[in-house]
Parts: C-alpha cells; sequence; structure tokens
C-alpha cells in the first residue's frame, strides 16, 4: 500500500473524508497528536486501525465527535458531570468515558466493553474532517503501539508509511501531548489519564478522584487508552534522573560507547549533541517532548537521559508520559 501525504486544503479533507467512508485509514493531526481514524460504526473500518497499528483488541479507542449534540447520540447516559466538562473543555484536548448506546459504534471500538471514550476535537484539521464525513471517527495516536507518539506528518509515516491509505498534513500538533480522560459513568468523577488539560483546572467544574497511575495488566480490558505500563516509548532505553544528574549520566553512558542522547530542562550542561534542551514550563515541555524523542531516536540513540520534571500537579502529565516510555519492553510484553 502506497500512503499518501496531502497538505490541508478543501480537496485534501474531501479526499480524507471519502476514504474514512469507504471504510479506509486516514492519519490526521488534532491539537494533542495526530490520530489513526477510521469511521466508527463500521467493525471491518475499526479493525484496520488494530491491525494497522498491532494494537491489541482489549485497548479500546477514542470516538472523536463535531459536537456535545453527536456525543450525546453515542452515550446511554450523559450525566451532569459530563455536561459540565464539555461545557467548560469542548472543543478541546478532553475524553470523556460513559456508557455507550450498543448500536453506536462497533464493539471493537469499546473493546466490547460497556462504556465509550469520546472527544470533540478543537484542531481545524479535525474539525473540517469531521464536518466532511458526517460520521463519528475512531481515532488514537498515529503510530505504532508502544512507540512514541506523533506531532507531524513525517512521525505517523515513520511507523504507519504503508501501512494507511492517507496522511493530512496540518503541520505540528499544538499542545503535543494526548488528551485527559475522565470516567464520568459514576460519581464522583475519576481521572484515568493525566493530559493536556490539567487536574486542578477540571477540579473548578467537578468534584474528581485522582486515582494514580492507571495500569493494566496483560489481556485486560483497559478502562480507557493510555493505560499500558509501557507506552510512548523510544526504541531506545529511556532513564529518568535529576536535573542535575543528566550530564554526568549521559558522559557515563558515552564512555562506555553507548550513543547516549539527552532531553534536559535548561542549557549549561555543556554536553556535545545529540541533546535537546526543552522549555522548562509543564505546556512547553509537553509541546515538545514527543518531537525531541523522535529527534534522538533518528539520531540513532541507543540510551536517552531526561531530566525528571518537577513533582507538582501541573507536570502530572509528562511525568505520566516518561514514566510509562522508561517502562523496558519486556515488561510489557
Amino acid at each position: 500500500m502506497r500512503t499518501e501525504i496531502l497538505p490541508y486544503e478543501p480537496s485534501a479533507v474531501a479526499r480524507a473524508a471519502a476514504l474514512i467512508e469507504a471504510g479506509r485509514l486516514v492519519a490526521f493531526p488534532t491539537e494533542t497528536v495526530y490520530g489513526l481514524g477510521a469511521r466508527a460504526d463500521q467493525s471491518s473500518a475499526v479493525a484496520g486501525i488494530f491491525r494497522a497499528k498491532g494494537r491489541a483488541a482489549t485497548n479500546p479507542l477514542i470516538v472523536h465527535v463535531e459536537s456535545v449534540v453527536e456525543a450525546r447520540a453515542l452515550a446511554k447516559s450523559f450525566p451532569p458531570d459530563a455536561e459540565r466538562l464539555a461545557a467548560a473543555f469542548w472543543p478541546g484536548p478532553l475524553t470523556l468515558v460513559v456508557h455507550r448506546r450498543n448500536d453506536a459504534v462497533a464493539d471493537e471500538v469499546a473493546a466490547y466493553g460497556p462504556t465509550v471514550a469520546i472527544r470533540v476535537p478543537a484542531a481545524p484539521v479535525a474539525r473540517a474532517l469531521l464536518a466532511a464525513c458526517r460520521l463519528p471517527i475512531a481515532a488514537p495516536s498515529a503510530n505504532r503501539s508502544t512507540t512514541i507518539s506523533p506531532t507531524t506528518a513525517a512521525h505517523v509515516v515513520k511507523t504507519l508509511g504503508g501501512r494507511i491509505d492517507l496522511v493530512l498534513d496540518g503541520g505540528p500538533c499544538r499542545h503535543g501531548i494526548e488528551s485527559t480522560i475522565v470516567d464520568v459513568t459514576r460519581g464522583p468523577a475519576v481521572l484515568l489519564r493525566p493530559g493536556a488539560i490539567s487536574l486542578d483546572a477540571l477540579r473548578r467544574h467537578v468534584d474528581l478522584v485522582d486515582p494514580g497511575a492507571v495500569t493494566v495488566t496483560e489481556g485486560e480490558r483497559a478502562p480507557s487508552p493510555g493505560t499500558s505500563a509501557r507506552h510512548y516509548a523510544p526504541a531506545a532505553s529511556l532513564s529518568i534522573v535529576p536535573p542535575d544528574a543528566v550530564a554526568a549520566e549521559v558522559l557515563r553512558l558515552r564512555g562506555e560507547g553507548v550513543r547516549a542522547g539527552a532531553i534536559e530542562l535548561s542549557p549549561g550542561s555543556g554536553l556535545e549533541p545529540p541533546a535537546v534542551v526543552l522549555p522548562p514550563s509543564p505546556d512547553g515541555f509537553a509541546a515538545a517532548l514527543y518531537a525531541a524523542l523522535h529527534r534522538l531516536e533518528d539520531a540513532g540513540c541507543s540510551a536517552i537521559v531526561v531530566a525528571a520534571p518537577p513533582d507538582e500537579s501541573a507536570w502530572a502529565a509528562v511525568r505520566d508520559r516518561l514514566r510509562r516510555a522508561a517502562v523496558p519492553a519486556e515488561a510489557d510484553a
């Protein structure tokens, strides 16, 4: 299969919508990361996502819709917490897990469970595609499972080139980290995955339980995407060390003949490339993290040393992604 890459424009959106309607696979940018889309109401189309990604059937997908009205149509119930959060954060990088209508989406989308994860994206390309095809679109991140999430079209092609039909190129994603996922099927609401919307922002609107890192074991149905032990991971081994220890650890590894790269929070260590300095703010770091991991992976690093982010609630999503990326591959085999 040849994967087309088309820059975002009306004719490209029309082409992408036609492919989605025909049950094919299209990658497109959201405000978080690039998603791999298929029509959510067709089992054969959804199965294509799982094949292309090498994704476990126990790991449900997020369904993207154009409005809260369409979200309600997929749900058996849309409780008050869902209404409050939708009013505050949709369109945007928030995913809500609700009880699903059994006839609204393919069973594979929900990993054959009673709930479905839904969001209304804000990115212009995603909204244009949803408007053009008038279908709910199931779309996990557009990469092979457990690998680094894509924030550019080139990142998508890196692992899915030849496996999918089309990539809509809308440039880099704004947030660069996945959506926050909240379960509103029971009270109070429960945080399943930290993401682009902070815990503090959510708590301004609803009572919310944060159970910590939600992690499922192999073969267990996941309550939402992003709960595998190993996720968002480069091919290189990744270690997290205190910021003032990054340079010493990288030099130690290089002294042993390892091609080691670094992600730092501030310049000044004097490390030779490959090394990347990311913004010291949680939003800036998150937006640049996956691109930095791709860059170091593409530079041939077999080890990546990352400065540990601050232990503050605003950094929860970054800590979650780094912690899962640091899990050895065999731990989630």
